[in-house]
């Protein structure tokens, strides 16, 4: 996952702070989703899907805190999140016209 990536370059001081909740955030994303699909109908997986999306603008201020730092990578994941929320939108919008 491209967080852990990014995350490895961070101070050592921050593994257990931002790069640990950036990793949670970034794979909370895919988890969320699955599990919601699995639950077997649409309401549960629209209520995942939210969820999901929810933690996709947590990572995303995450990086933000990042950039601010002088981390740097709002170059490699900027893009990627943008693409997982258009993603997650058209899922979304697909699901409640049904």
């Amino acid at each position: 996952m491209a967080t852990y990536g990014l995350s490895r370059g961070f101070p050592q001081g921050e593994v257990f702070g931002l790069a640990s909740q950036m990793q949670r955030a970034g794979l909370s994303v895919p988890s969320n989703i699955a599990e919601g699909y699995g639950r077997g109908g649409d309401v549960e997986f629209r209520r995942f899907l939210r969820i999901a999306r929810g933690s996709l603008f947590e990572l995303e201020t995450q990086l933000m805190v990042a950039e601010r730092l002088g981390y740097g990578g709002k170059e490699d994941l900027k893009p990627m999140i943008e693409k997982v929320f258009a993603l997650l939108s058209g899922m979304l919008r697909k699901l409640e016209a049904r």
